[in-house]
């Protein structure tokens, strides 16, 4: 036979449990949304719509532009060799280079031979356009890096970040340029 002050009890703490619940989806919902206006304020002055001009010389020295990606969404990836935030996101960048089509800027990092040094010691094989100046990163409005961009097949800039992104966000953006 149950007592009533046990009943009570399980009431108590089921009562205690949802409310712990709606904190921690409250807390969760606070987050996305302070993480989502922090990004949308870092974007604000990037470009949108038709990409901006991109071209350059790539490390081993074959010419490159952005125009010759067309026809497939392309992640164009502003990166610095000493930015810590770029070095815990730059293993995603060279696995989405495998089976995507990614065009990397290295602003303000260095000679050629120096970027190929880094690139190399960290084992790392993703396209390289080399932005000694910055000027590359200021056409396109880059304040800070990383900053990344995924264009449609058509030219069109689909998504803006800046800051740490994961491979698999990257990954749902360029699905989404592609798909979308």
């Amino acid at each position: 036979m149950t007592s009533e002050p046990e009943i009570n009890d399980e009431a108590h703490k089921d009562k205690a449990t949802r409310s712990r619940w709606r904190k921690w989806l409250r807390d969760l919902l606070l987050i996305f949304i302070v993480v989502v206006v922090v990004q949308f304020w870092q974007t604000r002055n990037l470009p949108h719509g038709k990409a901006p001009l991109l071209q350059g010389r790539l490390l081993d020295g074959t010419e490159v532009s952005l125009g010759e990606y067309e026809g497939q969404p392309v992640l164009v990836h502003f990166w610095a060799t000493w930015c810590p935030v770029c070095r815990m996101e730059e293993s995603s960048i060279d696995a989405l280079s495998k089976n995507h089509r990614v065009l990397s800027v290295a602003t303000t990092s260095g000679t050629a031979e120096e970027v190929s040094a880094y690139l190399q010691k960290n084992g790392l094989e993703f396209p390289v356009i080399l932005d000694q100046s910055g000027t590359l990163g200021l056409a396109w409005g880059v304040r800070g890096v990383p900053s990344s961009f995924v264009v449609d097949a058509e030219g069109q800039i689909r998504h803006v970040a800046v800051g740490y992104t994961t491979e698999l966000g990257l990954r749902f953006r360029l699905w989404l340029a592609e798909y979308l």
